[in-house]
């Protein structure tokens, strides 16, 4: 079982964010994340907050072990060309541990604040769909390339009918949500796609969002089919349940 942690950008400050994933790193995690989002999602509706591939960025420079990514990227706030651009330097800079995580965003104050075009969730998931395919051509087409020929491509959500789909026609990760019961019937019908679409399920990486307390639950995510638990962390950033569970594995 792999163990991420979600350094949330709200509430907080860049310096205190670097210290935390440098430290995540320096535990031993194989996976770092942020959020994409432009104000805080609870809490303070005014607290701090700061851009997300601009952190990216500076994780992959900071870091050295673990995976990097977005848990996940708004594909409507980027044109998708640009978005492979950023994604593939972002690679280059962590040396090819970026994940480039994608969602159909959902957070409406994003939208109207920053002046994007908010619609409908099925709208916004044809959008995605539409867009996966550019995503993809872009990143066939940039010199230089990706470092490992090819960024992992994570979608995030939990909609049975199109979502999952998309997941089994394109990722290489899904990630989705607890609680275990809720991602256990979401990986079987990831199942069920991947059998209509004539993909391998198992190439398919079951990554679950957990809180922290969550990870008494480990075992059972497990046999659900996770495989790869990422613990969101708010400000102050407290490892100590996450360095347990990795004295713990070890």
């Amino acid at each position: 079982m792999k163990i991420g942690v979600q350094i949330q950008p709200q509430a907080t400050s860049v310096t205190e964010m670097r210290d935390a994933w440098k430290a995540a790193d320096a535990l031993g995690v194989d996976s770092l994340w942020t959020w994409d989002h432009f104000y805080p999602l609870y809490g303070d509706e005014n607290a701090t907050h700061f851009e997300c591939y601009s952190l990216l960025a500076a994780m992959a420079v900071d870091t050295c072990h673990a995976t990097i990514g977005a848990l996940v990227t708004c594909y409507s706030y980027r044109n998708p060309h640009l978005l492979a651009d950023m994604a593939r330097t972002i690679d280059h800079l962590s040396r090819g541990r970026f994940v480039l995580g994608l969602g159909s965003g959902w957070f409406e104050r994003d939208y109207l604040e920053y002046d994007y075009e908010f619609g409908t969730a099925p709208g916004r998931l044809k959008i995605l769909e539409a867009g996966l395919p550019v995503v993809k051509q872009r990143l066939g087409q940039l010199n230089p390339g990706p470092v490992n020929g090819k960024i992992p491509l994570m979608i995030g959500g939990s909609g049975e009918k199109v979502t999952l789909r998309l997941v089994a026609q394109h990722a290489d990760m899904l990630n989705t949500f607890g609680p275990v019961d809720n991602f256990r019937r979401k990986n079987d019908v990831l199942n069920a796609w991947c059998e209509k679409v004539g993909r391998d399920p198992r190439a398919i990486e079951r990554t679950v969002a957990i809180e922290a307390k969550d990870l008494v639950d480990a075992d059972g995510y497990a046999a659900a089919g996770a495989d790869h638990l990422i613990v969101m962390l708010g400000a102050p950033f407290d490892f100590d349940p996450v360095a347990r569970f990795i004295a713990e594995r070890r």
